[in-house]
């Protein structure tokens, strides 16, 4: 690639990722405030009786719960989804089920390294069009059919569905994520140690099955990159 081309890739991407840091500061910021104005309202505009001591209360039971994943969760997640793809993620929700894995096959298609250029928008464009379809699918058949479809289906069949739909939805991401990613040993040591995780330490510490999951992706993290193939030649990824 020539220089002069190479001069406009890179103004673009800089103009690019400056764009999506400005407007996605903003976004989150007011998705922050507007998700922040109905506690708010409840706490200055009813009579609940709610006092500070209350909320730092609250606050605090659900920090033990779920604080580690603020620090474990953008952590893991940068590193394949980019800034950009980030900002959509976090306003989106449903990441590790459905965004990432959309994100890593897209990735994948296209041979696009992680944390690339390539990869970075790869990761932009897969969390849109995985938006796009769960809003349309949504419209379809939950604001439009919802109420017929689940006139007509067998309460047998809506019991089924309840207990099995959150296995059936995890594994098949399973099984895409390490199809797409194709990491052996990545892959055997999070199964090893989740499996170690829930039948064995869980066991042993229930007070510690609120943070499996954290724990597991940190471990497998560490564990992944002792036990990396370090006689691997890595070939160099145009962005």
């Amino acid at each position: 690639m020539s220089s002069p081309a190479m001069t406009t890739a890179d103004a673009s991407m800089a103009r690019f990722e400056q764009q999506t840091t400005r407007y996605g500061s903003l976004t989150m910021t007011a998705g922050l405030i507007l998700s922040l104005l109905g506690p708010i309202y409840l706490v200055f505009f009813t009579d609940l009786d709610i006092n500070p001591s209350m909320i730092w209360v609250a606050f605090a039971a659900v920090a033990a719960t779920f604080g580690i994943f603020w620090f474990v969760e953008p952590l893991t997640y940068f590193p394949i989804l980019g800034s950009a793809a980030m900002y959509q993620a976090f306003m989106i929700g449903n990441i590790s089920n459905k965004l990432l894995p959309a994100a890593i096959v897209a990735q994948s298609a296209i041979n696009a390294k992680p944390g690339t250029r390539r990869g970075d928008l790869a990761s932009v464009m897969a969390i849109g069009g995985a938006a796009t379809v769960h809003l349309t699918s949504l419209l379809v058949f939950v604001g439009i059919f919802g109420s017929w479809l689940v006139s007509i289906i067998p309460n047998e069949m809506i019991e089924v569905a309840r207990i099995y739909i959150l296995p059936s939805l995890m594994g098949a991401v399973l099984v895409q994520a390490i199809v797409a990613m194709k990491q052996v040993r990545p892959t055997i040591v999070a199964i090893a140690l989740s499996l170690i995780m829930y039948f064995v330490v869980i066991p042993l510490v229930p007070s510690l099955a609120l943070f499996g999951t954290a724990l597991v992706v940190l471990f497998s993290i560490i564990v992944s990159w002792i036990v990396r193939d370090r006689k691997a030649v890595h070939t160099p990824v145009a962005d």
